[in-house]
């Protein structure tokens, strides 16, 4: 653990609170003790924001926005360019810090550092790329075109799961699009910030530029004060749907802009024409991989009758070998889930489902041989989609039910309040786009022979209903974080009016 914290330059008591080049502010706050989920050990201890300390970070957000949006666009991805490479340089320190913090395994710990770094990539590219659109006039000597403006200063509020890359999402497009912005992290994952933050600082610092990026920490008042705060036009938040729902009210009283990332309940549908060696090794990534703490995990799967007792068969196999144990160590497939109160979430779900007629296939039981926070990752056959099946349990618990033709499939693949991931594994073509077509998926994420789990950053990440209808990451997603602008040019001598109205 010290090797790791020494080449993030992280003390064993670190401040949580940041504005301008290295402006760590000694807030006085509470203090947050960071754990280990695999030992509950703790790692380090992180100072929390205090209110007086967030006014300072505002106000210094809000003053470094008036000169950052006007930097021109290709500049300020210079910046976002080489904030990428000091990724690359501390891709497997700050990889391990998440896996440390967090408990995902290794793989995925750095994966997620390379996440970071790529979207940097696509965020100097789309620096160049803010397009807008230039439109025919009804009026002669008459010039019409929208264009995209900076939006403000921006609250990003991001969950433990993916401690650093959801906020890389959002805080590098943010940046090539002008704005500022101020970060809270989850209280789970406050190091993982503050290590970040250092990084970002080192970057900020040979350009001589100031609060561009801003961290606060602490709990739900830091969050509320962000949500509240008229001076931040949009909030990006990532949580779960009922902390997500306070944050839209919250913000929409204030007729602000919110962006929401919530929860998931994924499912993958299997029919009889599919390869099951593909599908397989989808279900067991999507299932099982960070140890079901995704929100696009694979909750449900729905099986197409003649091939259930197959593909039940093997699943339970491939379950019953896999690898649990500390996530830092080469061959862990499953860690630790990140804290006691999960594992006990996890456990009233699978005596829920029983109660709702589930069968208890293969795992569920507690690992304290492992650690406090082990779990065996769970297969339960549903006899149909009970309301715990609905009900999205950030665990790896994954619900089988069956079915016997595919718009009964796809019924029940959007038969849940959530719509964020989606699959569908066939060698149809036929069933392919059907599951494509508006009559399909009603997930923003719909995919045919992959998992549900694993989005590439070039697609807009996101989800309807429950999950809250935001789009980040890739695509078009950079409008979230600017404002468009509609201008018109007279060029003649006239001033003739639209729709042909004569006035006077």
């Amino acid at each position: 653990m010290k090797a790791i914290l020494d080449k993030l330059n992280l003390q064993a008591v670190n401040l949580g609170t940041c504005t301008g080049i290295d402006g760590w502010i000694d807030s006085g706050g509470e203090v947050i003790v960071s754990l280990n989920p695999t030992s509950s050990a703790e790692i380090a201890r992180v100072i929390a924001t205090t209110p007086a300390a967030y006014e300072q970070v505002a106000q210094q957000a809000q003053a470094a926005f008036v000169a950052w949006r006007e930097w021109p666009a290709p500049r300020r991805g210079l910046l976002i360019r080489d904030l990428g490479n000091a990724l690359r340089e501390l891709r497997e320190p700050l990889g391990e810090l998440v896996t440390l913090e967090m408990g995902k395994i290794r793989a995925e710990g750095i994966g997620e550092v390379q996440e970071m770094i790529d979207i940097c990539d696509f965020a100097v590219g789309l620096s160049r790329q803010l397009y807008g659109l230039t439109m025919q006039s009804e009026r002669p000597s008459h010039r019409m075109y929208e264009q995209w403006l900076p939006l403000g200063p921006i609250g990003i509020i991001t969950t433990f799961n993916f401690p650093v890359a959801v906020w890389s999402w959002n805080a590098a497009i943010a940046a090539v699009c002008g704005d500022t912005m101020i970060w809270k992290p989850s209280e789970l994952t406050p190091l993982t910030a503050v290590a970040t933050q250092h990084i970002v600082n080192r970057v900020m610092a040979d350009y001589g530029l100031r609060a561009i990026f801003n961290l606060t920490t602490g709990g739900p008042a830091i969050g509320q004060l962000l949500s509240e705060d008229g001076r931040l036009p949009l909030i990006a938040f990532t949580g779960s749907i009922p902390v997500g729902r306070r944050v839209a009210e919250t913000v929409a009283r204030r007729l602000g802009r919110s962006l929401l990332e919530l929860g998931g309940n994924n499912a993958i549908i299997v029919d009889e024409t599919a390869g099951l060696d593909l599908a397989v090794r989808a279900i067991l990534f999507g299932a099982v991989g960070t140890a079901g703490q995704r929100c696009t995990t694979t909750r449900r799967l729905i099986m197409h009758k003649a091939i259930a007792p197959a593909l039940t068969a093997r699943l339970v196999q491939a379950y019953r070998q896999l690898p649990l144990g500390d996530p830092l160590q080469p061959g862990t497939l499953v860690g630790p889930l990140v804290n006691e109160k999960a594992v006990q979430a996890m456990q009233r779900a699978i005596v829920t489902a029983q109660t709702q007629g589930g069968e208890l296939l293969v795992g569920g039981q507690p690992r304290p041989d492992l650690g406090p926070n082990f779990v065996e990752p769970a297969i339960l056959k549903m006899p149909a989609q009970t309301e715990i099946v609905q009900t999205e349990t950030f665990a790896p618990i994954l619900y089988l039910l069956e079915y016997e033709t595919l718009d009964e499939a796809i019924a029940l693949q959007n038969g849940v309040p959530q719509g964020l991931s989606s699959a569908i594994f066939t060698d149809s073509v036929r069933a392919a786009e059907r599951f494509l077509s508006a009559a399909g998926s009603d997930c923003g994420i719909a995919n045919v022979n992959i998992g549900t789990s694993g989005a590439e950053i070039g697609g807009a990440f996101g989800g309807e209903k429950e999950t809250g209808g935001g789009r980040e990451s890739g695509s078009d997603a950079w409008r979230a974080y600017m404002r468009r602008q509609t201008n018109t040019i007279n060029w003649g001598r006239d001033l003739p009016l639209a729709q042909g109205i004569q006035f006077g």
